[in-house]
């Protein structure tokens, strides 16, 4: 039960630290993290599996091809910025304008 608990302590910590780094290269790009924190909560939580299972923080919208083209959708993927300039948000609703 300990190492149970162990174990959500340290998602929770690298989920908040992966918030933080996205929060921090939004701004500095002149968007926004969703303002919905279930949203970005549920899209970090993919991100942190896909980790685990892949090695990267994957966009949680984007199927791996397992080739050289996987590293384009490593989060922030390079579609982001299109989408939002399109759309006014990127295609996982992580970013927006």
């Amino acid at each position: 039960m300990a190492e149970e608990q162990k174990k959500e302590t340290e998602k929770e910590q690298e989920k908040q630290q992966l918030r933080k780094k996205f929060e921090k290269y939004a701004k500095s790009v002149g968007i926004k993290l969703n303002p919905d924190d279930k949203i970005v909560d549920g899209l970090l939580n993919s991100m942190i599996l896909k980790k685990e299972k892949e090695g990267e923080y994957y966009c949680p919208c984007r199927m791996l091809q397992h080739n050289d083209k996987d590293k384009e959708i490593i989060c922030p993927c390079v579609y982001h910025r299109g989408e939002i300039e399109l759309q006014g948000h990127c295609h996982c609703r992580l970013f927006s304008k």
